[in-house]
């Protein structure tokens, strides 16, 4: 008998533009895994309202998304791919969570401190402060065993098993503590502009990132002015955090190590490994961006494969949030 496969779940927000960094860091490696788990893909919708939104704008970016995951080679039948605000459970359970959650540790999660380092704490919506018990409830509504997650969102990893132990330990098992699933090939793709900080999808510069859905040439031109370092030498070395970031694309992009391309890049000065390191990633993702365009081009069929996800996905939820309401007296 066969090994139970284990169920995955992970999402990301239909807000800016899906940058090479989310298809490095986190889609190619979903396609990588998705025969041998049961996957839950999302487009966290609920999510993406936690700051102001143009609703005309989220609507398209919701499609955008879905788009891009059947692009890059999600296979709707390995995974169910859906949208979270079509399957009411992950906000009736986000409310569960809350009554069990802590203000103390909600107030210690890092980013929401970084996202009101701007305008101050009290200017940011209730739901900004809330959003990882809704990410809690988006892993425990399905019972996930694991969640792909980069160094940015291990706390809120963490908040969801804290969450899921206590729960568990108020009202009787319930739900499963989901691990970490840490990907070998997950890349960590910092900005073009400042290597200092996480290539960023929402960013306001179009400098700073490459989107999935970029032109080529629109890309070619991003990567001919992503700063660099001081000196001519290509080499990846913590005084060249710029170089290094170029360098951790490349490799990440063609499979290439960074000592191999350093030595092929070697004496060549940073000109050509910026052409090189172009042309790798067009030819990336321009059949990606080709696919998703044309599967843009047909809104209903998009949206139909979206609500079939859905329905598939409710169907598996409300067997999790039955049993937590009855477990809290809700049955």
């Amino acid at each position: 008998m066969s090994e139970k496969r284990q169920r995955v779940f992970s999402g990301i927000q239909p807000s800016g533009n899906l940058t090479i960094g989310n298809y490095l860091g986190a889609l190619k490696n979903w396609v990588a895994i998705q025969e041998e788990n049961e996957n839950f893909f999302c487009i966290v919708d609920l999510h993406a309202l936690t700051v102001p939104q143009d609703p005309k704008v989220l609507s398209e970016k919701i499609r955008e998304v879905a788009a891009i995951y059947l692009a890059v080679g999600l296979d709707p039948a390995h995974c169910t791919i859906f949208r979270q605000s079509k399957v009411s459970g992950h906000a009736e359970l986000a409310w569960l969570l809350n009554c069990v959650a802590r203000f103390g540790e909600l107030s210690r999660m890092t980013q929401f401190k970084d996202k009101t380092v701007r305008g101050g704490a009290d200017s940011a919506s209730a739901g900004l402060f809330t959003y990882p018990v809704l990410m809690a409830a988006d892993i425990l509504l399905y019972n996930a065993n694991l969640v792909p997650v980069g160094d940015d969102q291990r706390q809120h990893l963490e908040l969801t098993r804290t969450l899921a132990r206590r729960f568990n330990h108020l009202y009787g098992e319930t739900f499963v503590v989901p691990e970490g699933m840490i990907l070998e090939s997950g890349a960590r793709v910092m900005g073009l502009d400042d290597p200092t900080v996480k290539m960023s999808k929402s960013s306001k510069s179009p400098g700073h990132y490459v989107a999935i859905l970029d032109d080529p040439d629109v890309i070619r031109k991003k990567i001919r002015r992503a700063k660099t370092d001081s000196g001519t030498e290509v080499t990846a070395t913590p005084d060249k955090p710029a170089i290094t970031n170029l360098l951790d694309i490349y490799s990440a992009t063609t499979g290439r190590s960074v000592p191999e391309l350093e030595s092929e890049y070697a004496g060549r000065g940073y000109g050509d490994l910026k052409k090189g390191l172009a042309e790798a990633i067009v030819e990336t993702l321009a059949p990606i961006r080709e696919r998703a365009l044309a599967l843009l081009d047909d809104p209903a069929e998009l949206d139909r494969l979206l609500d079939a996800g859905a329905e598939r996905a409710g169907a598996v939820a409300s067997e999790a949030l039955g049993t937590a309401k009855a477990k809290m007296g809700l049955g």
